[in-house]
C-alpha cells in the first residue's frame, strides 16, 4: 500500500481503502466488546498507524454477510423464511452468532448443507440489490459515501 501512495505513480491514486470484517480481527483491547466501540478504536488505531492522509480504514460489521441479510431476497426460501427479526437490522447482528455463522446454522437446519463463503456468497452478492444493503447497513453506506466523496473531490 506504501508504493501505491508515496511511489511512482502515486498522484493517480485517491485513496487506498480497507476493508475487514469487524468480526474477524483479534486485536481489539479487552475492554472494548461492544461494536460501535471496536469499529472506532479499530479505524482510529489502523488509520493511525499507517500515517498517511489518504489512507481510510473500514470494516464490515460484522462480516459481509451482514450486506446478504440485508436483502434476503437472493437467499434460498426456506432460509430466508427462518432468518430472525434481528436480520431487520443486519448489522446489529451479534458476535455470538455472527452473519455468517447465523446463514451456515440456517442452512444446515433447512437445506441439510453448510453455508459455503466463497461459492454461496459469491452466488448470492451477485444478486443482492445494492441499495437495500445501503440502506439497511450505515458501515456500508459510510464505506460508499467515502469512497464517493473522495472521487467527486478529484472531479470524477
Amino acid at each position: 500500500m506504501r508504493l501505491n501512495l508515496s511511489g511512482p505513480a502515486a498522484t493517480e491514486v485517491i485513496a487506498a481503502i480497507g476493508l475487514l470484517d469487524l468480526y474477524g480481527p483479534s486485536f481489539y483491547p479487552d475492554h472494548i466488546t461492544a461494536a460501535v466501540n471496536r469499529y472506532t478504536w479499530a479505524k482510529h488505531e489502523i488509520e493511525r498507524r499507517v500515517a498517511n492522509p489518504r489512507f481510510r480504514q473500514h470494516f464490515a460489521v460484522h462480516e459481509l454477510e451482514a450486506w446478504l441479510l440485508a436483502d434476503p431476497n437472493p437467499l434460498p426460501q426456506p432460509v430466508r423464511a427462518a432468518l430472525p427479526k434481528v436480520c431487520a437490522q443486519p448489522e446489529s447482528v451479534d458476535f455470538q452468532q455472527p452473519p455468517a455463522r447465523l446463514l451456515d446454522s440456517l442452512y444446515r437446519a433447512k437445506l441439510n448443507r453448510q453455508y459455503r463463503k466463497i461459492v454461496d456468497g459469491t452466488n448470492l452478492f451477485a444478486e443482492v440489490d445494492p441499495d437495500t444493503a445501503y440502506g439497511k447497513c450505515p458501515s456500508l453506506r459510510a464505506l460508499l459515501d467515502e469512497m464517493l466523496s473522495l472521487a467527486k473531490g478529484v472531479g470524477l
